[in-house]
């Protein structure tokens, strides 16, 4: 593997993951690996030369957190992001959950904040004669404190709001961001339930309802029909008042035009996440970390690392091209080990975080560089055979991980809120291979969850301009914005991975044959690779589908019903218009051979 650092790969390190006094990143490498073998209660020199090896040649990526901060003297975090706790519905009680994500954000990490908790515009603030005003208006607030906390910062903010399909506002949350300039700090997404969908299906009506219990005695004999709903911060399913009903169909209609449109919302299938859960018996999600690969229970945190998929490639591009799975199962085992350690290492902003994270020890093992990795092997990401290669590949990492941490288990003991049977018992589990279900029945496990795969812009381009996770290669060449120091950014050209190692194996020989760049993926492509991959991932995928300008807009509908149907527990579109911008660029630069786009929008990782 490569190991050589071009411009903009010093500048991302320099500017995010660099220690005073370290002078390169081999320097940046020993007191991470150090960091984490520091855990261990025994042979930590051991252990820190397999972390060190492993992070050498950019074989596994660490999630930028831990990179920035492991071994540091500072306040940091070394967890990417967080779920808050439910938001009490009262003056005093938004104002101190604001003050909980403000200081998590302090630390460096990002914030998924769930405003169903709060009661919809219009309805009565009892105690002070008021009217609310809604969860639209407070997630201002958010927005304004993300803003000013980090506005000269080189870690952009990342925050996710999310809202239930059945809460009376959600009609206002699906349209705000429509105005370019609301909300600009936050991904949003949209808590769909099964309910909803099964409701669309049969064209039928749909109920906006809100908690009885906290409702204005006024407002509860306005309202007098009632419905049992789960509802975010209730133990067991409540009383819900119907506020008004609509049909399903002008709903969903809804939310795919402001999809259409701006880009957002998101959709969370909620239900299905919370079903395939691996601890459903003890917590209930209704939130995710900002890009959605982790769906987290209240205080729940993100420990998050991928390994380079390149790395693992032999004889690329020649017809015996192939993927080491053995080496690649051994990775993945010692990464597994280096993301429970860091669950011991890090600092918490609040105590509640500190508790979840060492009660579940939930990590994120992940890939990054997969579509580079095709283009070595020779297979278009848009094939079946890439598809089937991406699947043996995040099967080969998940099986690995459980391996691993049944043997951590053994050695260090199992996660606290381990219940076994209730555990074995959760869907994702029974679908692993026997010796690892007779492992964790005998043994126990480490950590209740372990992979994920997330975006990686960020830590991509320290490891030479990889491709992002399981995207597919943005683009031949294009331009990055990078942060730096100083709270500014710079405008980089940088070359795709793969396509560098062609150029320097065959100089300007037209290729990589297998080469396809996002523009050229059609979206049902884009599901098909995700759903590929989903089977092996039990937190969640962070992935973008693609889809021209020109779609149809019945066409783009069906891409959201069709992610349901492949059993995907989210999907998020970007569709080039007006509010969003263009990501990719038809002008003179990008019709030469080397194809260039413009600077990227913001970026969507947490590193």
């Amino acid at each position: 593997m490569n190991d050589r650092q071009p411009t903009i790969s010093r500048l991302v390190w320099e500017s995010r993951y660099r220690a005073e006094g370290e002078n390169d990143l081999d320097a940046t490498r020993q007191r991470v690996a150090r960091a984490l073998a520091s855990a261990e209660p025994v042979d930590r020199e051991i252990w820190a030369a397999r972390y060190l090896d492993l992070l050498t040649g950019f074989r596994f990526l660490p999630g930028g957190r831990i990179l920035a901060g492991a071994g540091v003297d500072r306040d940091l975090t070394l967890f990417n992001c967080f779920v808050m706790g439910p938001i009490p519905d009262d003056l005093a009680g938004i104002f101190d959950a604001l003050r909980d994500a403000a200081l998590t954000m302090q630390q460096g990490g990002g914030v998924g904040c769930d405003f169903s908790t709060l009661r919809p515009a219009g309805l009565r603030a009892e105690r002070v004669g008021g009217t609310a005003s809604g969860p639209v208006s407070f997630m201002g607030l958010w927005d304004s404190m993300c803003a000013t906390l980090l506005s000269t910062g080189v870690r952009r903010g990342a925050m996710m709001g999310t809202l239930r399909c059945d809460h009376p506002d959600i009609e206002v949350f699906i349209d705000v961001k429509r105005d370019a300039d609301a909300l600009r700090n936050f991904n949003l997404s949209v808590l769909v339930t099964d309910d909803l969908m099964q409701a669309l299906a049969a064209d039928a009506p749909w109920e906006l309802v809100f908690p009885v219990e906290k409702m204005a005695q006024r407002d509860r004999a306005r309202f007098p029909g009632r419905l049992m709903r789960v509802w975010p911060g209730c133990d067991a399913p409540v009383a819900c008042a119907v506020l008004r009903i609509l049909p399903a169909r002008a709903l969903w209609a809804r939310l795919m035009r402001a999809n259409y449109d701006a880009a957002e919302p998101g959709v969370l299938f909620i239900d299905r996440i919370n079903a395939e859960n691996n601890l459903a018996y003890r917590e209930r999600i209704c939130a995710t970390n900002p890009c959605g690969e982790i769906p987290l229970p209240s205080w729940g945190a993100c420990d998050l690392g991928a390994l380079n998929m390149t790395a693992f490639v032999r004889e690329p591009f020649d017809e015996n091209a192939s993927l080491d799975l053995d080496a690649l199962a051994d990775a993945a085992g010692v990464a597994t080990r280096m993301l429970d350690a860091v669950i011991d290492l890090s600092r918490f902003p609040l105590p509640e975080q500190a508790e979840q994270a060492r009660g579940s020890r939930r990590i994120g093992l992940g890939i990054t560089g997969l579509a580079d990795a095709l283009v070595m092997l020779g297979l278009r990401y848009d094939s079946p055979a890439g598809r089937d290669r991406a699947a043996a590949a995040m099967r080969t990492v998940c099986h690995a991980a459980y391996r691993t941490s049944v043997a951590l288990a053994l050695e260090k003991g199992p996660f606290p809120y381990l219940v076994r049977d209730a555990y074995l018992a959760s869907p994702f589990v029974r679908r692993l291979p026997e010796d690892i279900r007779a492992g964790i029945a005998s043994i126990g496990i480490r950590n209740s969850h372990l992979t994920a795969i997330a975006p990686t812009g960020t830590i991509s381009l320290l490891a030479n301009d990889l491709s992002s996770g399981i995207e597919p290669v943005f683009a031949r060449v294009q331009h990055r914005r990078v942060r730096t120091g100083d709270g500014t950014s710079e405008r980089h050209r940088v070359e795709d991975h793969a396509v560098q190692l062609w150029r320097e194996r065959f100089g300007r020989r037209p290729g990589p044959p297998a080469f396809v760049a996002a523009r050229e993926v059609a979206p049902e492509e884009h599901l098909a690779m995700q759903a590929a991959v989903q089977h092996y991932v039990d937190n969640a995928i962070s992935k973008t589908i693609n889809v021209p300008t020109q779609i149809p807009f019945a066409s783009f509908e069906r891409l959201y019903r069709r992610a349901y149907d492949l059993g995907l527990k989210g999907c998020t579109t970007f569709r080039p218009n007006p509010v969003t911008g263009e990501i990719l660029s038809d002008d003179l630069e990008a019709r030469t051979p080397e194809a260039s786009g413009p600077c990227c929008p913001s970026e969507r990782d947490g590193d």
